[in-house]
C-alpha cells in the first residue's frame, strides 16, 4: 500500500511538473505573439502618420495653389459670361429695331405705290387737256417728273429692304453664335467647378466634325441627317461654326473618345457593306448613319466626317473609310475635307480593311 502511494505521488509530481513546463512555453508563446502584433501596430501606426502627414500637405497645397486660381477663372468666365449677356441683349435690340425699321420701309412702300398710282391717274385724266401749247407740255413735264421720282423712290425702297433682310439674316447668325459661346463657357465652367471639387481634371473628349456639300437646295437636308447621326450616336455639340464660309460646318464633339467611335463605325460599315441587317430593325445608332449616307449620295458632291469616320460623296462614288489618328492628323493638316475629289483620291489609297465603296449600295432603294 506505501509502495502505490509512493508512485501516485511520484506521478502526480510528475504531471504537475509537466503541467508547469507546458504552461510556461505557452505563456512564452503569447508573449512573443503580443510583441509581434505591437510590431506590427507600431508599424500601421507609422504608416497612418505618414499618408496623414501627405494628405496634410496635399490639402495645404491645394487650398494654396489651386483654389485661389479656380476663385481667379471663375470671376474670369464669370465676366465673360455677362459680356455675352449683354451683346446678346444689345443684338436683340437691335433686331427689334430692325424689325421696327423694315415694317415703316414696308409701310412707306405701300404709301409710294399708292401716291403713284394717283398719279397715274391723274396724268391719265389730264393728258387731254395738255397737248397743245408750252405751258401745258411744262405740266407734262412736271408730272413724268414726279413719276420718275416716285419710281426712284420705290426702287431706293426695295433696295434697303433687302438689305434690312441681309442685316437682320446676319445678326440672326450673330445671336446663334453667341448662344453657342455662352453654351460652351458654361460646359467648361463646369468641367472647371467639377475640377475644383474632385481634385482632378473632369473626364471628357473632344472629337472633330466637318461636313460640307457643293449643292445648297440639299444642304438642310444633310445638317438634320448629320445632326440627327450625331444624337444617335451619342454625341453631343459642343460647339459649332461656318468659319466664315456658310458651306463649311465644323463640329466640336464630346461624348465618346476615338478608339470607341473607331470601332463602333467599323462595325455598322461591315454590316451596312455584307447588308447583315436587311429585313431587320435597326439600332437607332444604324438607321441614324444609313439615313446619312443615303442623303449625302442624293448630292453630287459633299464630304462628312464624325470623328474617325470620313464620308466623300462624288459625281462617280460614295466612299467611307475609318481612320487612323495619324491618317486623320493628315486630314486636319491639309484640309482635305472640303475637297470631295482630293479627299475621294487619299481615300482610295488606304488599306483594304479601312474602305467601303457604298455606291451600289446607296443606289438601291431602302431596305423595308
Amino acid at each position: 500500500m506505501t509502495a502505490v502511494l509512493i508512485v501516485m505521488c511520484l506521478l502526480v509530481g510528475a504531471l504537475e511538473l509537466y503541467a508547469g513546463t507546458r504552461h510556461k512555453r505557452q505563456a512564452e508563446d503569447f508573449q512573443r505573439r503580443i510583441d509581434e502584433l505591437k510590431t506590427q501596430v507600431g508599424k500601421q501606426s507609422n504608416v497612418l502618420v505618414t499618408v496623414g502627414e501627405q494628405l496634410t500637405a496635399e490639402v495645404a497645397r491645394v487650398k494654396r495653389d489651386v483654389l485661389p486660381g479656380m476663385d481667379s477663372r471663375l470671376r474670369h468666365n464669370t465676366m465673360q459670361l455677362d459680356q455675352f449677356r449683354q451683346l446678346l441683349g444689345q443684338a436683340d435690340e437691335y433686331i427689334r429695331a430692325q424689325a421696327m425699321r423694315l415694317h415703316d420701309l414696308e409701310k412707306q412702300k405701300i404709301i409710294l405705290s399708292a401716291l403713284r398710282r394717283k398719279l397715274i391717274d391723274v396724268e391719265s385724266s389730264m393728258r387731254p387737256l395738255l397737248e397743245d401749247g408750252t405751258g401745258e407740255e411744262r405740266n407734262g413735264e412736271k408730272v413724268e417728273t414726279a413719276l420718275t421720282r416716285i419710281s426712284d423712290l420705290e426702287r431706293g425702297g426695295d433696295e434697303m429692304l433687302d438689305l434690312q433682310r441681309d442685316l437682320t439674316q446676319a445678326l440672326e447668325g450673330v445671336e446663334d453664335v453667341v448662344t453657342d459661346l455662352l453654351r460652351y463657357t458654361s460646359d467648361e465652367l463646369d468641367e472647371a467647378v467639377t475640377a475644383s471639387l474632385t481634385g482632378r481634371p473632369a473626364d471628357g473628349t473632344t472629337v472633330a466634325g466637318r461636313l460640307w456639300s457643293a449643292d445648297p437646295q440639299v444642304r438642310d437636308l444633310l445638317v438634320e441627317a448629320y445632326e440627327q447621326c450625331l444624337e444617335a450616336g451619342l454625341l453631343h455639340v459642343r460647339f459649332k461654326t461656318t468659319d466664315g464660309d456658310p458651306e463649311r460646318l465644323r463640329y466640336f464633339l464630346t461624348g465618346r473618345g476615338m478608339s470607341e467611335l473607331a470601332r463602333g463605325y467599323a462595325a455598322l460599315l461591315i454590316s451596312i457593306g455584307m447588308d447583315l441587317q436587311q429585313g431587320r430593325p435597326q439600332p437607332a445608332d444604324a438607321a441614324a448613319l444609313r439615313a446619312m449616307l443615303r442623303a449625302l449620295h442624293e448630292s453630287d458632291g459633299a464630304t462628312a466626317q464624325i470623328g474617325p469616320l470620313i464620308v466623300v460623296r462624288t459625281p462617280e462614288a460614295l466612299l467611307c473609310a475609318v481612320l487612323r489618328h495619324s491618317q486623320g492628323l493628315e486630314f486636319e493638316n491639309y484640309g482635305l475635307l472640303w475637297d470631295p475629289a482630293v479627299a475621294a483620291d487619299r481615300l482610295r489609297r488606304l488599306p483594304a480593311h479601312q474602305i467601303w465603296d457604298l455606291t451600289a449600295w446607296a443606289a438601291q432603294s431602302p431596305e423595308a
